[in-house]
């Protein structure tokens, strides 16, 4: 049983800057990384008809989230017969949209598509990030792309190349981080074999491509657990800064610098009662002074300092608190004082933040939820694989506040920007907004 800490202060989300002008959405969880939109008066209802501003139709699916600056929007999308049905080159895309749903440009970074687990994902799965100058594109089978807003191909790596084959089961999905004119990216991956050593995370020169760091990624998992589909998470609370990388039943602290481990936390898939199936696929979040980490399936939970050096697996002094049940799929969403978990059946789990006490439990929409919760002006928004998206007010209990369908598969988590929610479906971008 962890020692929990008392509660000095309320949890405040304010890590990074919030300078970004609120009509950003740079990085799939968006402008402070956490799943925060500082915009107001922003629809609640909508359906196929109602609160649509418009809607464009794309070459394939994905489950990338799209990325807005100003009056741009860039997404990602596979294309060919996985997708369509139809005999077309296959590729990979790149494609910029204006706010009003025209189509700017479209770039095809490489060629190939690979559908994974029938229609839960494809090689389109992680999602861009931009700058407002530039927008930099992955993709599973490893190739990066640098481009400037205008389409202009400003470099293109095959990342296989550098830094080998990648061996996982269901396509690497993990989504760069910028900070700071530097990419960061996990690449946790294995061939089950523990005594083998793939996964590591390094550093790009953003404007470059060039290599800035890179450090290996040990770790004793074996089986499906030595790849992660998790997405590396930035800690930043004045000067304190690390790159968190979570995978491989570790979570590890890497200094931004160089790369060099702060700390690690392991237990999160117990010895004793090994789960050789146990894959990450949510990924952590950050309020000051504490990081929320999910596992997978049946896992735990786990609340951590920030303060750790070494191995803090078992050093009460830098856990919060431990739970028995994780989101699966869906990151965890930290609000003021309050953590929401929305598990992969849409049930809805609201915790204490500091000692992990559940206020409530309850159903939402029952189908699969693959999307992170978004929280904005006092409600969170809940996006299901069926295209419905559930809004509950933002309080200890779940209070539903509409269901709103647009008949149409979704796997990405909302982008907010401007006043609009743009949600990626797997045949269209909807942008819904209060009319």
């Amino acid at each position: 049983m962890f020692r929990l800490a008392l509660l000095a202060v309320t949890v405040t989300l304010g890590l990074f800057s919030r300078s970004l002008c609120a009509d950003q959405w740079p990085h799939w969880r968006g402008p402070t990384q956490d799943g925060h939109c500082t915009e107001k008066n922003l629809p609640v209802e909508w359906n196929r008809e109602k609160n649509v501003a418009w809607m464009l139709a794309l070459p394939g699916a994905a489950g990338a989230t799209p990325v807005v600056w100003d009056d741009r929007i860039f997404l990602t999308s596979s294309q060919g017969k996985g997708q369509t049905g139809q005999d077309v080159e296959q590729g990979l895309l790149l494609i910029a949209v204006s706010r009003d749903g025209k189509e700017l440009w479209r770039q095809t970074v490489s060629e190939g598509n690979q559908d994974v687990r029938g229609d839960e994902g494809n090689s389109a799965s992680p999602s861009p990030v931009t700058d407002g100058k530039h927008v930099w594109a992955f993709f599973a089978n490893g190739f990066l792309g640098c481009y400037t807003v205008d389409g202009k191909e400003v470099w293109k790596l095959d990342l296989q190349d550098r830094y080998g084959q990648l061996r996982i089961a269901f396509g690497m999905t993990a989504s760069p981080v910028l900070h700071e004119g530097v990419l960061y990216q996990q690449w946790i991956h294995g061939d089950g074999d523990a005594k083998t050593r793939e996964a590591c995370v390094f550093a790009l020169n953003a404007a470059t491509g060039d290599e800035i760091w890179r450090v290996d990624r040990p770790s004793d998992a074996h089986s499906e657990n030595e790849s992660s589909y998790a997405s590396a998470v930035l800690y930043q609370d004045g000067d304190q800064k690390f790159l968190l990388s979570h995978g491989a039943d570790f979570i590890v602290a890497h200094d931004l610098k160089d790369g060099h481990e702060l700390w690690r936390c392991g237990d999160l898939n117990k010895k004793s009662n090994y789960d050789p199936t146990l894959r990450f696929v949510a990924s952590p979040v950050v309020a000051r002074d504490l990081i929320v980490v999910p596992t997978a399936k049946k896992g735990p939970i786990i609340a951590l300092k920030a303060n750790g050096h070494g191995d803090i697996t078992h050093n009460a002094e830098s856990h919060w608190w431990s739970s028995a049940r994780t989101p699966d799929v869906p990151s965890p969403l930290i609000v003021g004082d309050l953590v929401y978990l929305c598990m992969e059946n849409g049930d809805l789990a609201i915790l204490r933040a500091r000692t992990g006490e559940q206020l409530d439990y309850q159903r939402t929409n029952r189908q699969r939820h693959r999307a992170s919760p978004v929280y904005a002006d006092g409600r969170i928004y809940l996006t299901a694989r069926d295209g419905k998206t559930t809004v509950v007010k933002a309080s200890e209990k779940v209070e539903i506040l509409s269901e709103n369908d647009l008949a149409e598969s979704i796997s990405a988590s909302p982008a907010f920007s401007n006043g609009m929610i743009f949600l990626r479906g797997y045949n269209h971008l909807w942008a819904i907004s209060q009319k």
